[in-house]
């Protein structure tokens, strides 16, 4: 199902299909609005209604009337001008495009950076994140991810309440802001990562029900309503989302899609529409010749995703790694409440960098149930890890960052433990220079019982953790404007030298080819539980590292298993350069089998062997 149909598709000299899945609706007319009014029949066929057009110029304004009573937009509109309540408008899929060459990247190459784009630039738009690009080049980062920017009600929302799969946002600038941020990435050599939303709608200009059933009542998710993935008629609900991750791939270039929550995509069938959609993409990428990755968001622990389809799997590419992040975070917080329950010791994030899941069938004091599945087997690379993410830091109730939580030293940690681990790295927007401005939950919806609602679910939402105070209104334009980004704080003395660390460990990544080779089956990872200290050896061929974290809060000594010969230190945590409390590690080790180290609470280091005197 490679071709995109659904929807209005300009083809050139003033004609423009119109294609709509409404199984029961006896008539659809298009009606529209600009340049002038006029109403077109569409023919029915096996529940598709469709016509081509004559007289329709890129721009045109129109909605779909069913049966004479009801006028809708376009479930598959590609641009919404006027919100989600206007009309659809037609656009012309043209575009100056200088990225022949551009082939993607492998996803070993990955080095993610998440971003809001209303809330990283002062613009707040597509092109308002383009000035920025040069600047993450220069970090290390690799591809660039937006959370969701299908369209979404008013004009400030995370975009997880998005109501049209196929329009990029109006007020971040609509498809041809979004195709001139693409493009720009690409120039720079920089991969491009688009957040989708599958498994649910948002509940403000959710016209669906009016067209066809693309929701069912026997499972229910978080968020209301299930998506009809395997009932009746759900081959066309399928085709609707897989049709909408093509347009983004094909029509924007995008190069790998985040599937938002997959275990909130109920489906039962023998084949499942994440195997199905998997499928198209990978057909879709050999067809464009073009490196293009599925990365799976789920709590489920389930392997399953990113296995291959011959081993009775999905065929993902790879999948977020929650309990990487939470193991990181309960060590650096001391935070136990909620799903933090389940974590807190050396060795929990120790088994996160052998494993990838901490608990793989496990009991869970949290759910109070074994989770999960084993991890062991499946390749490092398909793993994304962090330790800040949207969801991290906005789903606390004061959306507090990480600088907010720990110090200065804690954060140099969270740094190294990710960027130097066997899996793709993801930071979250500000991270790299301990951005102070909090990221909170923030909505503009038009409906005051709505918003009351969403202001009722927020405080409920945090009776698991142990959290003082009221959430932020998540209507108000003032907790929007908040989470704003403040970039000049890069350049000021602490957040300038945060930044570097970042800028040199992702430089010893690429640099040192045990770092850069992720395997999980080249590493060994041990937990010295009387010190809290996390020893790590990582190895390809000939060469080999090791590093030493201290977790602890008082000093520790070591004696640690290292191979015979000489060590280098290529970086240490507490070095002056970095703001440190100076290093008790010499710069040359030479090693008989065994190292001794001395770490100051909080600090880690790391060493690569080399024939240098």
């Amino acid at each position: 199902m490679p071709e995109v149909t659904l929807g209005s598709t300009y083809l050139g000299g003033g004609r423009c299909r119109f294609r709509v899945w409404v199984p029961r609706v006896r008539k659809v007319e298009v009606r529209f609005l600009t340049p002038r009014e006029r109403v077109a029949d569409l023919e029915e066929k096996g529940g598709i209604h469709q016509a081509t057009l004559e007289g329709v110029e890129p721009g045109s304004r129109y909605l779909y009337r069913l049966d004479g009573r009801v006028e809708r937009p376009d479930p598959a509109s590609r641009f919404q001008p006027l919100g989600v309540h206007g009309p659809s408008q037609v656009v012309d899929p043209a575009f100056s495009w200088d990225d022949p060459g551009w082939s993607g990247l492998p996803l070993e190459d990955y080095v993610l950076y998440e971003l809001h784009v209303g809330a990283f630039s002062t613009a707040g738009t597509f092109e308002g994140v383009i000035p920025h690009l040069d600047e993450l080049k220069d970090l290390g980062i690799t591809a660039v991810e937006l959370m969701p920017a299908a369209q979404f009600p008013g004009s400030r929302n995370w975009g997880y309440d998005g109501v049209y799969p196929f329009a990029a946002q109006d007020s971040y600038g609509g498809p041809a802001g979004f195709k001139t941020l693409v493009n720009a990435c690409h120039r720079k050599g920089l991969a491009v990562v688009l957040d989708v939303v599958h498994n649910h709608f948002g509940p403000e200009g959710n016209y669906l029900r009016d067209f066809g059933p693309y929701f069912t009542d026997r499972y229910r998710t978080p968020w209301g309503e299930a998506v009809n993935f395997d009932g009746p008629d759900s081959d066309e609900v399928r085709r609707f989302f897989i049709e909408s991750s093509l347009y983004w791939i094909t029509d924007f270039h995008v190069d790998a899609l985040r599937l938002d929550a997959i275990h909130a995509i109920l489906d039962f069938s023998a084949q499942p529409f994440l195997e199905d959609l998997a499928l198209a993409v990978k057909e879709q990428a050999a067809r464009l010749n073009r490196r293009i990755h599925l990365i799976a968001e789920s709590d489920l622990n389930d392997s399953r995703p990113i296995r291959s389809r011959e081993l009775g799997g999905y065929g993902l590419d790879a999948q977020w790694n929650d309990d990487f992040h939470h193991a990181l975070h309960a060590l650096l917080t001391g935070e136990q409440e909620g799903y933090y329950r389940d974590f807190g010791e050396v060795g929990d994030l120790a088994k996160a960098w052998r494993n990838g899941y901490v608990l793989g069938g496990e009991y869970s004091l949290y759910r109070r149930r074994r989770h999960g599945n084993s991890s062991r087997h499946v390749p490092a690379h398909r793993f994304v890890v962090c330790s800040q993410n949207h969801d991290q830091v906005g789903n606390r109730m004061l959306g507090e960052r990480l600088s907010s939580l720990v110090p200065w030293e804690g954060l140099k940690m969270a740094a190294g433990a990710v960027l130097l681990s066997p899996f793709i790295p993801l930071l979250f927007m500000g991270e790299e220079y301990g951005e102070t401005a909090p990221f909170q939950y923030f909505i503009s919806h038009s409906d005051p019982e709505l918003v009351e609602a969403v202001r009722r679910g927020r405080r409920e939402e945090f009776g698991a953790f142990q959290w003082k105070g009221e959430p932020p209104d998540p209507q108000s334009e003032e907790t929007f404007l908040r989470c704003k980004l403040n970039h000049p704080l890069r350049r000021e003395e602490g957040h300038r030298i945060l930044r570097e660390f970042y800028r040199e460990s992702l430089r010893l990544r690429k640099r040192l080819s045990p770092l850069a080779f992720l395997s999980k089956e080249h590493l060994e990872a041990l937990e010295l539980k009387k010190d809290k200290v996390l020893w790590v050896r990582r190895w390809r061929g000939e060469e080999e590292v090791f590093m030493a974290f201290n977790f602890g809060q008082s000093r520790a000594s070591i004696s640690l298993p290292v191979r015979e010969g000489r060590w280098r230190k290529e970086i240490d945590s507490e070095d002056e350069e970095w703001k440190g409390r100076g290093s008790l590690n010499p710069g040359l080790i030479h090693s008989q089998g065994q190292v001794s180290l001395a770490l100051h609470p909080r600090a880690f280091v790391l060493y690569s062997r080399t024939e240098e005197e």
